[in-house]
């Protein structure tokens, strides 16, 4: 049973009922109300705590949108922050995100930025990606692009990170400053940062290839050599090496064949891998973690004799492919399951064998199974075989080839367990989409899943062709919409974008059957 006089001492609380009654007008967002009880709460001397002035702060802050509160949202808000000051109440990151909005209101980003910079000066107050926010929002739509990428570097600098919106802007503000080498760099930040872009990021991209300062850059003699070198190291998708070709762009609404074939350039999408510095990274971490759990002697050794045998193109976990499915009565490790699996792959890559990774404990199993053994000897004789010493997990040996040897890996370990999530990579799904084979067996044949013909990421090819795609609408990757944005020569004409946007509800199939969406089409010129 409730106390009376405690319920009674708290609703006498000057501060108490404040706080009530403001966080009341705060979820009915009743900015009036909320300044009425200000006012009174400053005329009756209460006393007032941060949490107090954040409410009003956010309310104010909220309501700058309102053309009928802006006025009084900046008057107020502003008034209550120089109020907050002058008492000695400390502002926290809510209270600086607030006050940044308002003066982006107001149309002062410099303000809103030198808050953010000033948060130095006030305890346990680290600014996020929403406190920025206004700075940079504002800068970039007052086309102020140095001072964008200012915002851009100080955020950097504390390890906040941009995200699609933010690179948008950014991307935008560059575009129509005519930044030709910024419009690059952020294009490559946004294929970094997301998979598919929003419908409004894809518009964005759009009037930049559709403009004319777009049309002017780049050259046509251009390091081939150089350019290649660049996709090799970047695990393909991309080279980095700047805009290629010359002349105007032709951009275009579309769909990506199962094969990985733009259906409107016919340009042959990739599986994009992680980059050569992401990868020496990565076998790295790995190795490291796996010395620290293993016994060290056993994994060196593995390390060393994986250098003198680096011509592997896949490896095989043996367990899971040995343990597929025989938790049944009878069932046990299937050797036939594994060899279909390194027969196939022998097959496939033209007589080049895996390497399979097994246990040792498994190894004397199998050893003593007359036919069992004539396969195990085969892969031995052959160099397909590497068995993991008593007390080691050969989760480790497996992961470390496949990725310091840069080839696929099979097996249907979804590798979510303790051992991959100390890896915390934030490339990891990456890699295991480029490198991962699954395999199924049905009614006793094997069918290996190979790794998707292309990745859903934007690309960018040898020929400085662009292919962006945008944030599926349904399920069903087949319905997916695609920037295609290419420099065709005069008798390569293909879709084109009308004044920078176009819809994918409209589409045309091309004389080759590929359907290419797009607000407007060259002409052709009629067969001979």
């Amino acid at each position: 049973m409730e106390n009376p006089k405690k319920k009674k001492k708290t609703s006498q609380n000057p501060e108490a009922k404040f706080q009530f009654e403001l966080n009341s007008c705060s979820k009915t967002k009743d900015l009036r109300g909320a300044i009425s009880l200000y006012d009174n709460a400053v005329l009756n001397n209460t006393r007032l705590n941060q949490h107090h002035f954040n409410a009003l702060l956010y309310l104010c802050s909220n309501s700058v949108a309102d053309p009928s509160l802006k006025t009084t949202a900046l008057d107020y808000g502003f008034g209550a922050f120089r109020h907050m000051s002058a008492l000695g109440v400390v502002p926290n990151e809510a209270s600086v995100t607030a006050v940044a909005r308002l003066a982006a209101a107001k149309g002062d980003a410099d303000y809103a930025f030198e808050l953010v910079k000033d948060m130095g000066k006030y305890n346990n107050a680290t600014p996020r990606l929403r406190t920025y926010d206004p700075a940079l929002f504002c800068f970039c739509e007052m086309l102020d692009a140095d001072k964008a990428y200012e915002v851009e570097e100080h955020m950097n600098g504390v390890g906040v990170s941009l995200e699609e919106a933010e690179l948008a802007a950014l991307l935008k503000v560059s575009a129509r400053s005519g930044r030709a080498d910024k419009v690059y760099e952020y294009l490559h930040k946004l294929r970094s940062c997301v998979r598919c872009v929003s419908e409004s990021t894809a518009v964005v991209v759009e009037e930049w290839f559709c403009g004319a300062k777009a049309s002017e850059v780049g050259e046509v003699e251009f390091d081939v050599g150089r350019v290649k070198e660049g996709v090799l190291r970047n695990g393909g998708g991309w080279h980095g090496q700047g805009w290629v070709g010359k002349g105007d762009w032709a951009v275009s609404r579309t769909s990506v064949g199962a094969d990985g074939h733009c259906c409107c350039c016919g340009e042959q999408l990739v599986c994009v891998d992680i980059d050569d510095a992401e990868t020496e990274k990565f076998a790295v971490s790995v190795a490291g973690l796996a010395l620290e759990r293993e016994v060290k002697a056993n994994f060196s050794e593995f390390q060393a004799w994986l250098e003198k045998h680096d011509s592997y193109e896949a490896i095989v976990d043996g367990a899971n492919v040995g343990l597929y499915k025989q938790n049944f009565a009878d069932g046990g490790f299937s050797i036939s399951q594994l060899d279909c699996v390194v027969k196939e792959l022998y097959n496939q890559s033209g007589n080049k064998w895996p390497l399979v990774v097994l246990h040792n404990k498994r190894l004397r199993g199998l050893m003593e199974n007359p036919s069992s053994r004539k396969l195990v000897e085969e892969w031995v004789n052959n160099g397909a075989l590497y068995t993991t010493p008593n007390g080691s997990n050969d989760d480790w040996y497996w992961l470390f080839a496949a990725v310091k040897l840069r080839c696929l890996l099979v097996t249907n370990d979804e590798m979510r367990d303790h051992i991959f999530e100390l890896i915390g990579s934030n490339f990891f799904n990456l890699w295991k989409e480029r490198h991962q084979v699954h395999y199924t067996f049905i009614k006793g044949n094997l069918k290996l899943q190979m790794p998707p013909s292309y990745s859903l990421v934007i690309q960018e090819s040898e020929k400085g062709y662009w292919h962006v795609p945008l944030a599926p609408g349904t399920s069903s990757e087949s319905l997916i919409c695609w920037l295609c944005i290419t420099r065709p020569s005069d008798h390569d004409a293909v879709a084109t974008v009308s004044n920078g946007v176009s819809s994918c509800l409209d589409s045309q199939v091309d004389e080759n059957n590929a359907t290419c969406i797009s607000g407007k089409r060259k002409e052709r010129s009629p067969p001979s």
